[in-house]
């Protein structure tokens, strides 16, 4: 006899569209920015601001994540955070969220409740929910997220306004997911918390809008790598950027980690995407909030350089690279 089918894990084709969409929004709380959430044909967010911060990223399965890597929880996590990470940036609040989900027929209904934690619990750290969204047959997984954020009354800090003279700081982790991805890229599954730090970042929620407070002139998030990051705040302001080696810190454990694996843990550091720490520049007699540490100048001229020398190698993630 063939097993019992009774036993077999749901899937989505057998739960349904609509019984799938109640599963992962049925009983979770909204922010009291929602005027009205999951259930109709839109969502209605409240915009005190009167403007509406909003980015979008897309998380491919094989390319942005592995379930062999992460769970889905973890996956929904992180699907969250580089999202929410943008709005940070920005020196903005996050208000809500979008969430477009397509995965293959087959795929276990177990999966996407593991998902769909992860993307709650991510949302609910930041104080928000996920206000609406649309799920899709897909030959892989692909997750699409939209972001949306309120700047209280700011202008919003873009890349384009460092100047000559400011002070170049940074919030948050850098290098880590880069040893994590390193890590498990070689079949190993620690140390842990280098993994999880590629499994789900931490970005330095809070940090964006006090940046902006404090008077910073640019910002930007390292999705594709501190240098690669900062070259992208030098082009959009025609300024050169320089670090000062010795201020961008090397955090023993990567050390460690590199050791082990035989590579560089300043590289990582430099050129690793994906840890969503903050990048700003900020006027030299600004104090800078308690989130930052300095780590270089802006200058005349173009490009990012280390203690005045270009750096040797790639910069950071592109796609079609």
């Amino acid at each position: 006899m063939g097993p019992d089918s009774s036993q077999e894990p749901l899937t989505i084709s057998q739960v349904g569209e609509f019984d799938l969409i109640d599963r992962v929004t049925s009983g979770r709380e909204q922010s009291p920015g929602t005027v009205l959430g999951p259930g109709d044909d839109a969502a209605v967010l409240a915009a005190p601001d009167g403007r509406v911060v909003a980015t979008t990223d897309v998380l491919v399965e094989q390319v942005h994540f592995r379930f062999d890597w992460s769970t889905p929880h973890q996956v929904g996590r992180k699907a969250v955070a580089v999202n929410l990470s943008d709005i940070n940036a920005m020196g903005a609040v996050p208000t809500g969220l979008l969430v477009g989900l397509g995965c293959p027929p087959d795929t276990p209904a177990a999966t996407v409740d593991e998902l769909a934690d992860g993307l709650w619990e991510e949302a609910q750290q930041a104080g928000i929910g996920i206000a609406g969204g649309d799920m899709v047959s897909s030959p892989s997984l692909t997750i699409s997220i939209t972001a949306l954020g309120d700047l209280e009354g700011r202008e919003p800090v873009t890349r384009s306004g460092a100047r000559p003279g400011d002070v170049v700081a940074v919030a948050g982790r850098l290098g880590w997911s880069a040893a994590g991805l390193a890590v498990l890229g070689r079949g190993f599954r620690s140390p842990v918390a280098v993994v999880g730090a590629h499994r789900v970042p931490e970005p330095p929620y809070g940090a964006g809008p006090r940046a902006a407070l404090a008077g910073a002139t640019s910002m930007v998030d390292t999705s594709d790598g501190l240098l690669a990051d900062l070259g992208h705040i030098a082009a959009a302001s025609g300024v050169a950027i320089d670090l000062r080696v010795e201020q961008v810190e090397v955090p023993q454990r990567l050390v460690e980690v590199a050791s082990a694996l035989g590579a560089d843990a300043r590289h990582w550091v430099l050129t690793g995407g994906e840890d969503q720490a903050l990048v700003a520049t900020f006027p030299a007699d600004s104090p800078l909030p308690p989130d930052f540490r300095e780590i270089g100048v802006v200058a005349e001229g173009s490009g990012v350089t280390l203690d005045g020398q270009p750096y040797d190698g790639p910069t950071g993630w592109e796609h079609w690279r």
